[in-house]
């Protein structure tokens, strides 16, 4: 696992629901289905139709409308010319949508709507016989039996998401109006002339609006960026890799999925791939399913070895007296005849790296690396010995705020002397000294990096919720719901370790 920084936000819906997660490129070798999968089951699109609903709301209002002009012919009265004006249609409410995915996209469909509208309204009429009459007053409409339906598909169109609107539209169904001012005589003739009207005016402009939104949300996508800083080492390709799956039941995303150096040039890569089957989520219904390959943990690991970002030099352990000659007496006796009473430090280099294998319990982890011993002599930094370690660890994951996080812990390592500049070591007295500084300094080092973890879905308000993992066929699973955050609702201790990692640990790497 490595260091990310924070996944951009969104608070567009086709934002959340279909940018929930991005991956980069590099030359270890991408698994034949890619190596992070993204499943928006039925619960998740509900919810993501819902919320859908609700901001478009909020855009479509206040809506505009032209102003309506008619001619009403009245007997006796003659021809009267009739406006409406400053026409707003200023809040709609939703009884009831519904969300349909299948082919290449999505169809959601709101109906039972009802809408309001406010309006001027003057009229104005005469004959040879009658001078010129005019009134005007304010009118208030109530459309019922409103439905707006959109169908919208998604492409992968050379590592983008490209969004096309197949199909949209609104039916107004029934329009009452209520006048204040003028003639009450004229109210009939009011609605009769201007019924049709505004019923069309609405289901344009509504229409509008929506044409206009997805052409905005696609632009959106097509103007997100090629790479995304991870940290001072790696950075993510935020290229999509083959097409979207549209089922009846759920919209899946396959991505690469692995780190690549900072600086890399970024390309689109089309792999061929075989249909993988949909992922399975034991218990109650989950909103979204991750599926994240192991190749994406050793990819981290090796752009990070090759960034030589992997070592550490531990000055301070509990038994200090250890990191003096005078403690090395019995295990080193020569170290201690020729640097007396000098102080030391470990030099730890991974010297490979790591290899991550999922299973079907845990993760393991083998690391390999060098353990060099250093005198501090006069000011001068005096390599003595080299010892190489094969350290076997395991590690579970789970969901931290927003970051798919984790700890290691040590199951078993093995060392022998690499190098040596006075004479052999006792290694079964020095195994208990290299463990004690694996377990009290380097594991809990590594695991304060773990713990900021893996970014999942993160977006504007909104947080992964009652996460399951398991593993299986090389992956991590992570079958989620998503629900809203509240900002001042935050553990304290999270906020610790948070301020903690970011002034300690992220500014030196």
């Amino acid at each position: 696992m490595g260091l990310f920084s924070n996944f951009m936000a969104s608070n567009n819906f086709f934002l959340l629901l279909f940018l929930l997660i991005i991956s980069s490129y590099t030359h270890v070798q991408s698994t034949e289905e890619g190596s992070i999968s993204i499943e928006i089951f039925k619960k998740g699109l509900d919810f993501g139709k819902d919320l859908l609903i609700e901001k478009a709301i909020s855009s479509l209002t206040p809506v505009e409308l032209p102003d309506i002009e008619k001619a009403v012919k009245i007997p006796l009265i003659g021809t009267v010319h009739i406006t409406l004006s400053n026409l707003v249609l200023y809040k709609v409410n939703v009884s009831s949508s519904t969300a349909e995915a299948g082919g290449t996209g999505v169809t959601i469909v709101a109906s039972g709507a009802k809408a309001y509208m406010t309006s001027n309204w003057s009229y104005h009429y005469g004959t040879w016989l009658i001078p010129d009459i005019t009134d005007k007053g304010v009118a208030s409409i109530e459309i019922e039996g409103m439905e707006i339906g959109l169908t919208v598909e998604l492409k992968n169109q050379q590592g983008t998401l490209k969004m096309s609107l197949l199909d949209c539209g609104c039916h107004v169904k029934d329009i009452s109006i209520k006048m204040d001012g003028g003639a009450s005589w004229l109210y009939q003739g009011m609605v009769g002339a201007f019924g049709k009207k505004i019923r069309s005016s609405v289901e344009d402009a509504i229409s509008s609006k929506i044409k206009y939104g997805i052409r905005k949300l696609d632009s959106k996508l097509q103007s997100l960026p090629k790479a995304v800083k991870v940290d001072k080492s790696s950075a993510l390709n935020v290229t999509f890799v083959d097409d979207v799956v549209v089922t009846n039941s759920s919209i899946r995303l396959n991505v690469d999925g692995l780190f690549t150096a900072r600086g890399h040039d970024v390309d689109f890569y089309h792999y061929a791939r075989n249909s993988r089957p949909s992922m399975s989520c034991s218990g109650r219904p989950k909103m979204v399913g991750i599926s994240i390959h192991e190749n994406v943990l050793n990819s981290a690991s090796l752009v990070h070895f090759k960034a030589g970002v992997m070592h550490l030099i531990v000055d301070k352990i509990p038994d200090q007296s250890f990191l003096n000659t005078s403690g090395w007496k019995l295990i080193f006796p020569q170290l201690y005849q020729q640097y007396p009473d000098d102080d030391m430090n470990l030099n730890i280099s991974i010297t490979s790296p790591p290899i991550v294998k999922v299973e079907q319990e845990n993760v393991n982890v083998a690391s390999y690396a060098d353990v060099t011993i250093d005198v501090l002599d006069a000011g001068e930094v005096i390599p003595v010995a080299c010892i190489a370690l094969v350290i076997d660890l395991s590690g579970n994951v789970e969901i931290s705020k927003n970051n798919l996080s984790g700890s290691i812990q040590l199951n078993d390592f093995t060392m022998s002397l690499k190098w040596s500049n006075i004479g052999s070591l006792h290694m079964n007295l020095l195994k208990p000294v290299v463990e004690s500084v694996l377990r009290a300094v380097v594991l809990p080092y590594v695991n304060l990096l773990l713990w900021r973890g893996v970014p999942l879905p993160h977006f504007h308000g909104y947080a992964l919720h009652n996460a399951q993992i398991r593993y299986a066929d090389s992956r991590i699973i992570a079958c989620s719901d998503v629900t809203s955050v509240i900002r001042g609702n935050l553990d304290p201790l999270m906020i610790y370790y948070d301020h903690l990692f970011r002034e300690s640990i992220l500014e030196s790497i």
